[in-house]
């Protein structure tokens, strides 16, 4: 099971600054403990993905239950997430200015150029997509939706996002994930993130192909008042990186330059 950790992204108490809720964190991590493909969890699951102790988590589940943001299984003796969840993850869509302006730019550039364009955030060890647009030119197994969950270490999206974190920042998620894949692995993994940080710092882009035949070029976005959000372009293909590079960077790059002075205009 994986375990949910904080971001070292966020930002810690300071001075003048409240003092986290401890009990409010510990209900969230509850939540975020359900993924695509977790549908309904037990205690015991639910303790092993957070790291609580069961009886916290039964007393957390009991609340949540009551507020109508999980429902309970007697069948199954499990939980699922409620409705309100769903309510709430509207109104984030609904609500984000990013997107709303991403949208339009993202769907014109995918449809003219017949490309995958994605847009994501991270979250722990993750990036979520929050828009997809799947224009392969050949069918894509794979269905992006909104929500669904990639890893940092192996993505273009992911490997983009470490290359805008600070040093000591970046240490804190290498250590991190090097104790979540011990062995061989992850030194040829790490050696990648590194090759693709550079890239992104000196090209504006990484480029990655974690599934067959897939590959993707991205690009962060650092927006002033809305934080880091990471464009992707791919395309299932038998071309090599080198050669996919060569025909996605320059209209991502583009797109992440329109979407930046776009919001930059409704301020």
């Amino acid at each position: 099971m994986t375990k949910t950790i904080a971001n070292p992204d966020r930002v810690k108490p300071g001075k003048g600054m409240a003092t986290p809720n401890r009990s409010l964190e510990r209900g969230i991590s509850v939540l975020r403990a359900f993924r695509a493909g977790s549908s309904m969890l037990g205690n015991s699951e639910i303790a092993d993905r957070t790291g609580l102790s069961r009886s916290t988590v039964s007393r957390l589940t009991q609340s949540l239950v009551q507020s109508g943001m999980l429902e309970y299984v007697a069948q199954f003796r499990a939980y699922r997430l409620g409705v309100p969840v769903l309510s709430m993850a509207h109104a984030m869509r609904d609500g984000s200015t990013v997107l709303r302006v991403a949208t339009p730019l993202m769907t014109e550039v995918a449809t003219r150029h017949k490309l995958n364009v994605g847009l994501a955030v991270a979250d722990d060890d993750d990036m979520v997509y929050l828009e997809s647009f799947r224009y392969s030119r050949r069918q894509s197994l794979r269905t992006i939706v909104s929500g669904l969950r990639i890893p940092i270490a192996l993505t273009s999206l992911g490997r983009a996002y470490l290359a805008t974190l600070s040093a000591t920042n970046f240490d804190i998620r290498m250590r991190e994930m090097a104790s979540r894949n011990p062995g061989r692995a992850w030194l040829s993994i790490r050696r990648e993130i590194e090759l693709a940080v550079q890239s992104v710092r000196e090209n504006g882009y990484c480029v990655a192909s974690w599934q067959p035949q897939v590959v993707a070029v991205a690009t962060p976005m650092q927006i002033e008042g809305y934080g880091t959000y990471v464009l992707n372009a791919s395309i299932s293909t038998q071309q090599t990186a080198e050669e996919v590079e060569a025909t996605l960077a320059k209209p991502l790059l583009a797109l992440a330059v329109s979407i930046q002075a776009a919001i930059s205009r409704i301020e």
